[in-house]
């Protein structure tokens, strides 16, 4: 028979109380949904792995605090969140400028090629919206989280949430219309066409 799983409560139960691999087999259980959330937000690569670790080493030392108010998922999502966003606002008071990669690049797949093109330009205008609009839209568009769970993880009202989110659309919108197929637009009628097709001739 079986030992049935710890539920992630459990889980942070036993963290309190001392068990020195509850929080590792929490932060396992749920390792893949935080990365992406941190790497979205961050959009580099090295910025979210600290700021996954810094989430982390806030979450360890006060898991005492959690009420179980929300799922811990919820409660973990939000201290990445807030981790992230610290970053960002640390990185604007202090800009710094990328080094270039160098050495030659892979080869790859030409559509493997156009999907990483697409996904950096994607990225790339994630990066422009304004933090609180980027958060919104990474969790509640990129990765499904409903409205009022992105509000607890955020701390705010599901009204600002949707609202955050559709002044982040909107603005996304503006910036990704060119990867629409511009030959599409070649093959919408005119008026005349419309209704020469309408009338059947």
């Amino acid at each position: 028979m079986s030992v049935p799983a710890l539920s992630d409560a459990d889980l942070i139960a036993a963290h309190t109380n001392g068990d020195p691999h509850a929080f590792s087999e929490l932060f396992r259980r749920h390792r893949d949904r935080l990365w992406a959330v941190a790497l979205r937000t961050m959009r580099d690569p090295d910025e979210a792995a600290d700021a996954l670790q810094d989430a982390m080493i806030s979450a360890f030392r006060n898991a005492a605090s959690f009420r179980a108010e929300s799922a811990v998922t919820t409660w973990l999502h939000r201290i990445v969140v807030n981790a992230c966003l610290d970053r960002i606002r640390r990185r604007q008071a202090r800009p710094t400028v990328p080094l270039p990669e160098s050495g030659p690049e892979p080869a790859v797949p030409r559509d493997a090629i156009a999907d990483r093109d697409t996904s950096m330009v994607v990225q790339e205008a994630l990066s422009q919206l304004p933090e609180d609009q980027r958060a919104a839209i990474v969790l509640v568009d990129v990765e499904g989280y409903s409205v009022a769970e992105t509000a607890v993880m955020l701390g705010i009202a599901d009204g600002t949430v949707k609202s955050r989110c559709a002044r982040g659309r909107a603005r996304l919108a503006k910036l990704l219309g060119h990867l629409r197929n511009p030959s599409a637009d070649a093959n919408v009628p005119d008026d005349a066409m419309a209704m020469r097709r309408r009338e059947g001739r």
